[in-house]
Parts: structure tokens; sequence; C-alpha cells
């Protein structure tokens, strides 16, 4: 018996610790009727509903390319909010109204179907489904007031196998309505949180027995054990935790948790009623020790079958077991060696290389974690037909393996035993059936279903298909299944018949009614199982034929009916449904309550949904009686109603396809006879996630890199995140693989790398995904095991193994071979074979030492050689072929040299290797010459006639035989040069660079030789022109046997020739004709050196040229025409000028200013004009030009027409200094405005650095540095960049900051310095002015020297100035000459050598001093010092230094 209610209870949550919530649906629901787990309204067509569940659920997974799988290693974590069901249970959750969980995806999409409702959900297992629900109108209907008010737990927690279905069914709870009372409002007892039935602790931890529940009053707890009271308090071990029903055992000081087995229930109370657990079965983990005892060697013959027994003690849970070896390796498993659901290990055959002392069986007891083994079992494999006899004398004439036990047999079943079993299993379980034959070779092993097919989706075959395996087992699966094991030499068969039974499960448990006083409702409890269930109604725990009676109640078998209920009438009721096999028990209540309405979702909630994807609005109430909703949208002027919005009847607003129009404030209004509540909702319509340019498929090489692309649009307002994975699992943690926004970076790929690849994006509300494969290829492995068989004299068959082809099919093998004889370690290729063959017939050479290898070839590259082969030798032979290319020819007049190509040394087969020479002079009847020779490739016959023809043959032998007859070969004795030149030369001169020559063909006779042909000589003497030179380099036309005529291309015009025609044979040539003469007629001129525009003015321009380098006869002038070109490139009226040739220049007058003209120039003989050169010009702007000297351009220009120059287009180019750098000046006239300051370091040699300027005539140079001298011009240049104009070069320098210095005049040292200095002066002034009063002559060199240079001295103290001096600085320093005033004038300078230059008796030396005097200097005009030859005093002296 169970206890008192004869079952466990069901309908409240369950967790146990460590464990996540899972959901139970009894054993499994797929194929019957499911629970209903949620709050809500029931209705009368419960099976129908379940069979709208079901059909929905096997579309989806049996549709083919519905069902994709994505692992997610790294786990991502989602909220899943509560549902309409009801807020989950604390103990189930973090927080009230959301749960973290960790998933794993499961997308099932069945696009077929019409949408009802489509909600995702994690399951506690990690797994998501999202379900399409076809035609759920009947979920919808058929409501009467009756079913209104029923109210269940939200979810069963138990069973971890059936936990991607719970959240599947939450979402159901959506389309149906539900309710939650709060914990605030008066209410009987729910658990909410209890240990599962089947209990096992671990004996070295306290025991922890759970239950939990709420209710309001709170409820109080009490336990039983075995069916009677424990009374806590006794036990001072036994604790309850405060406001909780959670017993705590504590075992720690020593106490044995055995003594606390038993089966415990636990009850929670309050003055509402009673609620009661399941029956929770405490058992003790056990891991008993392995029993001692002594393992005997085994010895078996090799061939015969094996069992070694493993046998672990009874544990409970039962141990799990695995065979393993000293070094604590599991042992290799094979079709031949695997191991039983028992535990044993079995070997259908045994081999030699089975043979080991460290056969290992292990039992790992889970709960305690620990591990047990048993004693290693040594197990020797011999082959004994030879000592069979001696063995069977050992053991007492026993034949120990008997006679065939290691030959080949038929199959035989080792397991199971008996010819026909049976199998019972309950429905939801796993069935496992297993088949271990033995025999030799190896039998394969099948299964097929007798009386029906083997279901695929649940079925998997284990233990290389010695084992089959159905999860979640159905009433389908119940029938006579059939193992069959075959070999080559029979079949067997073994049959098992599959009975299924069934535990009770529900199809529809009891929900929780919340009434109204005066109302009506029922609780239903229907549950399925085999046999049926008997179902038995309790209530506050008490059997209800005991319990208090109630007029408003009635039982009718599952259902108990309350008519116009009264506010006594709150209790819990239990169902119990019980067989056989087990039992279920669940907890509802009755809460008869009137309240007014109140809504239960959170307020100013906000919904987020995808457009064209379903939107969900809920609104949760609570209300007795059950309140109405009604909906509105932005202001309460109108009720929503009609499309696109599906009111369900919990208060859900549904809208099937979501568009942009529907996003805004919603409010939802509930409604009873006691009151109104309503909420405020936000819906919010995105732009979906998708995936633009998917990852594509790529072969990459090994060591190569890869990039996978994956661009993606998303809404604004949500955060999408890219997640790569590889085959289904997270990216290796390798910093080769490189994850960017929109790609997949994998660096220095490995073969490992290959694989399927998926961009996963996601964002809160959708994802998107897309896979590409990589495929990784390199070159093959080497092929293995080289054989060589069948040998025979001249062929062998070679087979190999072909390596791995990374990916990259073999396309053929490449076969080489070494010949250890003739080329040691060097390797040929022998043949090649298509990549699908593995063996090759090698056809072999006599004499030749072999060594084999095999290399593999696919599209990526060749493999590394092979191992080779060992060495085949083939025996001599004869040759099998003669020399090959054999010629015969002469090098001399009286020779024939016959050549031939050596046989190889494969060739040869044999040893002494030799060569027979035959000649004979053809059509002589002579018989035939021969010698013998060796290790030669031609043979020299003297004393032949000239240019004879021979019959020639060569043969090859060796030291066993001659080799096969040879073939005549014809060739000819030498040649001689020919004896006569050709005859009767003529010239046709055809135009001025073309000659036609016209021969007599020579002689036959005379060509001593094959005649190849006739050759023209010819060289141009000197061209008819005097100012024109020729290259005189000798040239040849050649010209066939056959003609006798031939033409000279490509002759100067207006030029002598001279030529002269031989015949050749293949000697050389013959001797010469006479030297022929002929000249060429003038042609038009070549193109003329140079044109170009050099000066441009107000209204002309000027134009200079060169004659062509080619005038082709007399030049009789020049061709100029121009025109004008508009600013949109039009052209004007074409005008031409003729020009005498004697003129290079000219200058074009009264043209229009500021026009562009274009112009083309070229040079005219009596033959025409010749190709033109062109150039554009432009005439300068409409301004009063700078009036500029007009000089001629060429001294050959007649007086008539001497050309005035173009005015410059610069002028009055200056520079200065500003606060920021140089500043340039200039003035410009021309068109242009594209103008550049252009700069470079003076005495540098770098590309000059230029700066434009936007139209203006100054410009700052910034940057330049300091302390250094530029060169400076300013450009114009036109649209193609091309230079127009230049200035003069302006030399500008750049000052040196001044940096600060130390005041040093007022230091000691220096003014003592300046003393002595000083005084030095004055003695050198005192010295000059005695020497100038001897000499009465000061030279002006003396005065330099004596001065010294001015570019020293020292600054004045009041000048604001750096190293900037006036022009004067450069000038000689005025000695004698300073006015009487004592000042001295720097703008009167008398030592100006443009005053010497004036001068008509200035004179220089050779070191360019004067040798006139001061006094010998012409007056000038304007103020001057006065020149008075009186001695200079020393104050003028010193003046001169201020």
């Amino acid at each position: 018996m169970l206890g008192p209610l004869g079952s466990q209870a069901i309908g409240s949550i369950v967790q146990t610790p460590g464990r996540k919530c899972r959901a139970s649906l009894g054993k499994r629901w797929l194929n019957g009727p499911p629970p209903a787990l949620c709050h809500g309204q029931s209705f009368n067509r419960t099976m129908h509903f379940y069979h709208a569940i079901n059909q929905t659920l096997k579309q989806c997974m049996t549709k083919r390319g519905t069902l994709r799988a994505v692992y997610h290693k790294k786990r991502t974590s989602i909220y899943v909010f509560q549902s309409l069901c009801g807020p989950l249970q604390d103990s189930c959750s973090i927080e009230r109204h959301k749960i973290r969980l960790r998933i794993n995806q499961i997308i099932c999409s069945a696009e077929a179907l019409r949408l009802e409702g489509r909600r995702s959900f994690e399951g506690a297992e990690g797994e998501m489904m999202s379900i399409h629900l076809q035609h759920m109108n009947e979920l919808k209907a058929g409501h009467d007031s009756l079913e209104r008010r029923f109210i269940g737990p939200t979810l069963i927690m138990d069973e971890p196998s059936t936990g991607r279905y719970a959240l599947l069914l939450m979402f159901l709870c959506q389309v149906i309505t539900a309710l939650e009372v709060p914990l605030d409002l008066p209410q009987p007892p729910t658990i909410t949180h209890q240990s599962p039935k089947d209990f096992i602790i671990d004996p070295r931890e306290n025991v922890i027995i759970h239950c939990e529940a709420k209710g309001k009053p709170h409820p109080r707890f009490s336990w039983t054990r075995n069916g009677t009271h424990f009374d806590i308090d006794k036990d001072p071990k036994v604790i309850m935790k405060p406001h909780s029903g959670t017993l705590v055992i504590d075992i720690s000081g020593g106490e044995k948790a055995e003594a606390y087995e038993g089966v415990y229930q636990c009850t929670a109370r309050n003055e509402l009623g009673t609620a009661v657990s399941n029956n929770i079965i405490i058992r003790q983990s056990r891991s008993p020790l392995w029993s001692k005892e002594r393992v005997n060697p085994i010895i078996a013959q090799e061939g015969q079958s094996l069992v070694l027994p493993c046998r672990p003690p009874a544990g409970l849970p039962p141990p799990i077991i695995f065979w393993m070896d000293n070094n604590f390796q599991r042992l290799p498993q094979s079709r031949r060696v695997s191991q039983g659901l028992n535990g044993d290990l079995y070997f259908s055959s045994v081999l030699i290389e089975d043979s080991r002392n460290d056969y290992i069986c292990y039992a790992r007891f889970p709960h305690t974690q620990t591990i047990q083994q048993k004693q290693p079992i040594n197990v020797r494999v011999l082959n004994m037909d030879s000592i069979n006899d001696t063995m069977e004398a050992y053991f007492n004439d026993t034949d120990l393996f008997g006679e065939k036990a290691g030959q080949e047999r038929a199959p035989t079943f080792m397991v199971p035993n008996d010819p026909n079993g049976s199998k019972l299993v309950l429905r939801g379980d796993v069935l496992e059936m297993e088949c271990i034959a033995e025999g030799l070779p190896t039998p394969d092993i099948s299964w097929n279903k007798v009386s029906g097919e083997i279901p695929s989706m649940r079925a998997s075959f284990l233990n290389y298909h010695k084992t089959l395996r159905i999860k979640d087992v159905s009433e389908a699966d119940a029938g006579e299944y059939r193992c069959t094991a075959s070999n080559r030499h029979g079949t067997v068969h073994h049959n098992i018949r599959v009975t299924v039974k069934a535990a009770p499960y529900w199809i529809s448990a009891p929900r929780n009614l919340v009434l109204a006083p005066v109302e009506t409702g029922v609780i239903t409890c229907r549950v399925g199982g085999h046999p049926k269930p008997t179902i038995s109604w309790s209530m506050n725990g008490v059997p209800i034929e005991n319990a208090p009676k109630d007029p408003s109640r009635t039982v009718e078998d599952d259902t108990i009916i309350f008519s116009e209920v009264q506010t006594g009438s709150s209790a819990v009721y239990q169902c119990n449904a019980s067989n056989e096999y087990g039992y279920l028990l669940s907890n509802a209540f009755i809460n008869v309550l009137a309240e007014p309405p109140r809504v239960l979702t959170p307020p100013n909630k906000v919904y987020q949904v995808i457009i064209n994807k379903p939107a969900l609005l809920k609104c949760m109430t609570f209300g007795s009686p059950v309140p109405v909703v009604t909906w509105f949208k932005e202001s309460r002027s109108s009720t929503l109603e009609g499309d696109p919005y599906v009111f369900h009847k919990n208060g859900a607003l549904e809208i099937h396809v979501s568009q942009k129009q529907n996003s805004g404030k919603y409010t939802c209004v509930a409604r009873n006879s006691l009151g109104i509540s309503e909420n405020h909702v936000y819906l919010e319509v995105k732009e979906p996630t998708r995936i633009l340019r998917p990852p594509e498929y790529r072969v990459v090489q090994r060591n190569r890199d890869v990039m996978f692309g994956c661009k993606v649009r998303h809404d604004p307002s949500l955060v999408p995140t890219v997640t790569w994975l590889k085959d289904n699992e997270e990216l290796p943690d390798d910093e080769r693989f490189r994850v960017d926004s929109d790609s997949l970076t994998i660096t220095d790929v490995t073969e490992d790398d290959g694989g399927q690849y998926t961009c996963i994006v996601n964002t809160t509300l959708d994802e998107d995904m897309a896979s590409a494969r990589l495929t990784v290829v390199e070159q093959p492995d080497a092929p293995t095991d080289l054989e060589v068989t069948d040998p025979e004299a001249r062929s062998v068959q070679l087979t190999w193994t072909p390596g791995d082809d990374h990916n990259s099919p073999i396309t053929k093998f490449l076969i080489q071979y070494e010949d250890g004889l003739h080329h040691a370690g060097v390797w040929h290729n022998l043949t090649e074979v298509p990549g699908m063959k593995t063996t090759a017939h090698l056809k072999l050479s006599p004499y030749v030492h072999y060594t084999f290898r095999v290399l593999a070839v696919n599209g990526v590259g060749h493999s590394h050689p092979s191992a080779p082969t060992r060495q085949y030798k083939t025996n001599s032979a004869a040759p099998d072929e003669n020399p090959g290319d054999v010629r015969a020819m002469g090098t001399e007049h009286n020779n024939l040299v016959i050549s031939w190509k050596p046989l190889t040394p494969l060739q040869s087969n044999g040893p002494g290797l030799q060569y027979k020479v035959m000649w004979r002079q053809q059509d002589a009847e002579t018989d035939w010459t021969s010698v013998t020779v060796a290790n030669v490739t031609k043979f020299v016959v003297s004393g032949t006639p000239t240019f004879v023809p021979y019959e020639v043959k060569v043969q090859a032998l060796n030291a066993v035989d001659h080799g096969p007859k040879p073939a005549v070969v014809i060739g000819y004795s030498g040649e001689d040069f020919p004896s006569a030149a050709p005859d009767d030369v003529r010239v046709n001169v055809v135009n001025s660079t073309l000659a036609e020559i016209h021969w007599t063909a020579v002689p036959p006779k005379s060509v001593r030789g094959r005649l190849q042909g006739y050759k023209i000589h010819y060289h141009c003497e000197r061209s008819r022109h005097r100012h024109t030179s020729h290259h005189n380099d000798q040239k040849i036309e050649i010209f066939s046997p056959n003609k006798t005529r031939g033409r000279l291309p490509h002759l100067h015009p207006y030029s002598i020739y001279s030529l002269y025609v031989t015949a050749f044979n293949g000697r050389g040539e013959g001797p010469a004709t006479s030297i022929q003469r002929f000249e060429t007629p003038e042609d038009v001129p070549g193109i003329p050196s140079f044109f170009r525009v050099v000066g441009s003015d107000l209204e002309s321009l000027t134009l200079e040229w060169g004659p062509p380098h080619h005038r082709n006869g007399h030049l009789m002038g020049y061709s100029l025409k121009y025109q004008t070109v508009n600013s949109s490139n039009d052209l004007g009226v074409l005008e031409e000028l003729d020009l005498p040739s004697n003129h290079s220049g000219v200058t074009l007058h009264n043209l229009k200013h500021s026009t562009r003209y274009k112009f083309y120039f070229s040079a005219k003989t009596l033959k025409g004009s010749g190709p033109a050169l062109s150039e554009e010009a432009v005439t300068i702007v409409h301004k009063e030009a700078p009036a500029f000297p007009h000089f001629p351009l060429s001294s050959t220009r007649s007086p008539q027409q001497k050309a005035l120059p173009a005015a410059p287009a610069f002028g009055n180019v200056s520079s200065s200094l500003s606060e920021d750098g140089p500043l340039i000046s200039w003035e410009y006239w021309g068109p242009e405005n594209h103008l550049y300051v252009e700069y470079i370091i003076d005495n540098s040699e770098e590309d000059w650095h230029k700066e434009k300027v936007n139209g203006s005539h100054s410009h700052v140079l910034k940057g330049l540095r300091e302390g250094l001298a530029y060169k400076v011009r300013v450009v114009a240049r036109d649209h193609d960049n091309r230079t127009l104009h230049h200035s003069e070069e302006v030399l500008v320098k750049v000052p040196a900051m001044v940096s600060p210095q130390v005041d040093i005049a007022t230091q000691g040292w220096f003014i003592g310095l300046m003393s002595a200095i000083a005084l030095l002066i004055l003695i050198l002034l005192i010295v000059c002015f005695i020497k100038r009063n001897k000499g009465g002559k000061y030279p002006v060199k003396e005065k330099e020297d004596a001065h010294g240079d001015p570019e020293i001295q020292p600054m004045k103290e009041d000048d604001l100035t750096f190293c900037e001096y006036s022009d004067e600085d450069h000038k000689p320093l005025k000695g004698s000459r300073t006015p009487s005033s004592g000042t001295v004038k720097r703008d009167d300078s008398d030592d100006s050598l443009v005053d010497y230059a004036d001068s008509g008796d200035t004179q220089f030396n050779e070191d360019g001093s004067f040798i006139g005097q001061y006094s010998g200097k012409s007056d000038r005009s304007g103020p001057r010092g006065h020149d008075s030859s009186e001695p200079p005093s020393p104050i003028n002296a010193m003046n001169s230094f201020v």
C-alpha cells in the first residue's frame, strides 16, 4: 500500500536539490492525452484538445526539413515571462514573473499550418520549441458556466525526459483562459514543492525532505512516517524549517541514514482545507564492496568465443559498468568484442592480440560517486592446433578446445540463451533488447519488427547493432521483434515478444476551482493506464465517504459537481488514481470568494513583436464572479473588435499579423458585478532581423586563410548578437578564429577546421541563421603497403593502399622507379593510373634493378612518395630497338658524318652495348661497309665525293645478341662553295623607298651542293643632300632558290645605294656579282625637328622652328597654317602662310588679343608637304603692356622680316619679409589663372616645391627653414599642367631666429678684450696713416685689406634688424672721403665699380685690383663727397668704421 491516500499527490511544483525544474507529463504524452498544466477554464472536449496538439506535434516532427536542432554549447540565457496561465510558482522561478533558463534550441516549424498562436518558451532541459497550432477554435469554444472557474497548478515538475514539452503546454495555456488566486486573498493550501516519490539519499550528507505550500492563512505542516504520525519534537536530529514543511535530518553526528528510511507524507492545512503530498519513499544509496574471489587465468584457443563475467555487487541505484586496463584506459570494443547490458564482456571470436593480464571490470555508483573494481582477469589466447594433444594429456586426456574451435563456423547466440524471449515495458520507459552472437567470421546483427515497423524517430541501434533501444515507449511498440545474426556460413534468428503496460497517466488533472457564492462548478480527474486505474477521492486528506457531508457536492466517478456553493464549501480535494504499476495523486481546492476585478498584468508593460508575427497582449485578471475584459486602443472612444483582433477568454488580445500601424497604447478594462479595473500596455512592432549576405561554401587549402561573411539587417532599436557555431557547437577557443561584426575569419586553417559553420543573429525578439560548409583540402597522404606480385620476365603487378585524400579526391597515382644498376638515387616516372585504382601492371625492361614507389595526386598537389619496395632485378636480353634519329651528312666537301641518338642504359637490355655502323653509296651496287663502335654517337667516313647520296644504317648489339634489323637512312656527303655568281643583275627603282632587283639563276652544276637561295647585299653610300647623312650599315635580303628577282624595301629617299648578289648552299656563299649602283628619288620631307611659340604680345605671336632631320630632297620652304580656338573648342577659319626654307622664325602681327590660336607647321619639297607639328598659344590680355626691347630671334632671319619677341607675362617680381614668412609679389598679364609659386633651396638638386595661388598677385611662403636662401619663381600652367610662362628667379633669404643671449657688455673680461682690440686697431691706423703720407696713393686693394670685410662689422646697438643690409653693404668702405661733418653718406660711395666702368682710363691688374688711383676718377653728378687729395685724419678714418 502506498499510504492513506493510496497514491502520489500531483498538481504541485516539485523541485529537487541541484536540479532544474522539470515538467512531468506522466511518462510521455505524444501518443496519449496530455494533462492540463495551468489554471484556467476547462471544457468538455478535452480529448479533442489533445488530438489537436498531438497532430500538430507529429506534423512538426515528421515533416522532413522542418525540424532543425542547433546546439548552443555556449548556452544563451533568456527570460521567459509569466504566461497567461498565471505567474509561475516561486519555487520554480527566481522572481515571481520571470524564469531564467539556459537553452539548447530546437526550432520546429510547420509553415503550412495556420497560426492560431505562436510563442517560444524554454524547456527545463535547455530546449525551446516554437509550435504552430492549427485550428484551435475548438479550444476557445464550448465552455459553459459550469467550467469557467477552473484553476490549477501552473506546472507539474517531475520527469526530466518531458521537460521539452512543459513549456509547450505553457503556450497552450495562453489560449486557454486561466486564473491565479492572489496570495492576499483567503485560499486553501496548495503544495508548491515536494521531494520526488522515490528519493535516494547520500548517507554522507544530511537528509532534506522538501515540502513547501502556499495558502491564506499560511499553512501549518505535519508529517507521517510509514503511515503513522511522525512526532518531530521527539527526535532532536530532525528539524522543520520555519514557515515551511521541509524536514532536515542531521546525521553528521554518526547516526546512520538507514535508520530514517521509510515512506513519508507531508500535510499542509489551514482553516480552509488540507493538502497532502505524494508518498515519498526514502532509501539510502548503497555501494557495496566486491566480494573477494580468486580469478583464475583463462586460456582460450584462437577463434573460439569467450565471455568475461563482471557480476558487480548490487547497489542502489544500480552501478554503471565499464571495462578498463591497468592504465585506466578503456578497452577497445568492436563488432567482435563488446560489453553486454549485464556488464559482461563478450568475444565473438578471440585473436592472439586479445592476450593480456589486465581485463578489469569497474563499477561506478553514481550517488556516492565511488568506483570499485574487480580483480584483473588474465586471458591467454593460443594457436593450439599443433599442441592440442599435449594439452589434452595435461588435462587428463580431455580435449580442452575441441576439434573445430579455431575454424570458421556459423553464428550462434550467446545472449539471449533461450530460443524465444519476452519483455515487459511500461509506457514512457526505455525498451532495450540485446542480441550477441558468436561465430567466425564475426556475425552481423540486424533487427526488424515482425508485425510492424520499428519507430525510426525513437529507435536507435547501439553496441554495433547488438542492442535495439526504443525510448518513450507507447502501446504501438508492443509486438514481436526479431534479431538476425549472419555470416557467410549461415544465419540464426531470435524472436522477442514485447508487452507494453502503463502506469496511471494524466488525461486531465484536477484544477483549482474559484466560485462566487451560489455559483456552480466541477472538478474533473481523468487518467489513463493499463490496466485501467482505480480512482478514489478524498477531502482534506480524508476519504470522501468519511468526510463531512456537503449538500452542494455530488461525486460521479472521476468528477465532483458543486451546485450553488456557499462560503463554507471551501476545501481541498485529492484525486488518487492507481493500478499495479503505479499511482497518481493530485490536490485541487474549491475556494468560494466574492471579489471585485483586479488586473494582475504589470501596468505599462511594453510588448515588442516582429512585423508580420503574432502579438499577444496579456490582460491577466482575477475576480469572482469572473470579470469581463474589454480592449481599447489609444483612447477609450470605441471598443476594439473584428479583424485583425482576436479576443481570448482569458482576457488576452491577439493580433495574428502585426503591422507597423498596430503599434501604440492599448487599454484593457475588467468588469464584474462588484467593480471595474483597467491597465495600460504598449505594443511596438519592429523590423525583422535578416541575414542579407549569408556565408558561402568555401574550399581552402591547409595553412591558408578563409573568411565567411554574415551581413545583417535589423531594426535600429534592437541590438543584434552574432554567434558563430561550428558543427552546431561553439567555436574552438583559438585565437585563429576572429569574429568581426559581419564576418568570421579563420587564419592558418587546419584540417580540423573543416565542417559546418553557422551564423546566428539574435535579438531579444527574433533571430536568423545561415550556414555554409568549409572544406579543408591538402595534398593526399602517401600510399602505404606497397607489394610487388606476379613477377614475370618483363612485368610485375604492383599494389598499394591509398592514404587519406584530405577532402580532395585522388585523381591519379604516379608510379616511379629507381634503377639501382645504372642510375642509383635517381627516380624516373614509369606510368600513371586513375585515382580509383590501387593496382598497376608494370611493363619492365631487361637488365634493370628496379625499386618502385607511388605518389598520389589530387587537386591540391602531389603527396610525399611512399616507402620504396624491395629491389626487383630483371635478366639481360638482346636490345629491343636500335638507335634513333640516325642522320648522314657531310661537314667537309670530302666526308660523310653518320650520327645517332644513343640508347639509354634502360634500353640497352644487357651489358656490352655497341653500335654497328653500315654505309654504301646509293645506286652503286657495292657491298656494305661496316664498323662496330662503342660509347660514341657519330662516325666520320672520309674520302667521299662531293655531295653524293649514301645509304646508312646503325644497329645496336650487346653481350647477348644483336638488336632488330635497322632501317636504312639516306644522306649526302659534304657540300662545297658554289663556283658561279648570278648573272645579268638589273635594278628597277620603284619609288623613293623601294627598288626591285632582277638576276639570272646560277647553273645547277656550279652549286656543288643543295642550293638554299640568293642573297642581295646592299648599303646606302650617301645622301644626295649635303645636309643629310645616313648610317652606312650593310644590309642583306635573302630569297628562296626558285626566285630570280626581289625587292629592297625601306630605302632612304634621295640617296645613292650599291649592291651585289650571291648564291649560297649549306657550305656558304659563292662568288659575288659586280657592284651595281642606283639612286632613289625625292620624297616629302620629314617632320620639322621642333616648332614652338617663343613670345606673345597683345596682337602678335612669335614662332620658332627647326628644319626636319630627314629632308628627303631639296627643301623648298615651310607651310604654316593657323586658326582660332574659342572657349568651347570650336575652330575658326584656317589661315595659311608659306615661309622660305632659310628662315627659322616668324612673328605674326595683327592677331586678336586674348585669343587662343592653333598652329600647324610642316616642311615642303618638290614632292609636297611632309607631316605637320601642331602647337597652341594665346595672345596676352588687353592691358597696357610694359615696354620691352625687341631683339632679333635668329641671325638667319632677313632684315625685311625681323621678328620681335613676345612680351613677358610676368613683371616686377619682388620679395619682402612678413610675420608669417617671405611675401612674394608680382605682376601678370597672361590669360591663364592657374598660377603657382615654386621654390627650391639655393644650390640644391631637389625638385621644385609649388604652392597654388588663388587669383591674387602676392603669396606668403610659410614653413621655410630658417637661415637658408631659396630661389623663387612664379609659373603659369595650362589645364594639362604644362608650363606656359614663368618669371625670373628671385633669391630670398630666410633670416635665422635671434636666440636669447646673455648681455656680456657688462662682463669684465669682455671690456678688457674690447679695450685691447681698440688699442690694436689704433696702432694699425697710425701705421696706415704714415704709409699713406709716404706713398701719396692708396690702392683699392690695400684699402680693402685695411678695412676688412664690411659683412663682419659689429652692429650698432640701436639697430633693430638682424643681418639685413642695403645694397651699399657690399661696396668698399670710403676711407678718406668722409665729409667734414664727420658722418658717412651711405648713398654716395665713391668706390662704385660703375664709376670706374665709366672712366675711360680705368684698367685692371691680373688679380682684379685697380691700376688707376682715386684722383683719376671722373666727376659724377649729384651729391658726392669732396674729391680732395689731402691726407685723411685718423678721426675720419675711425668714422669710416662707425
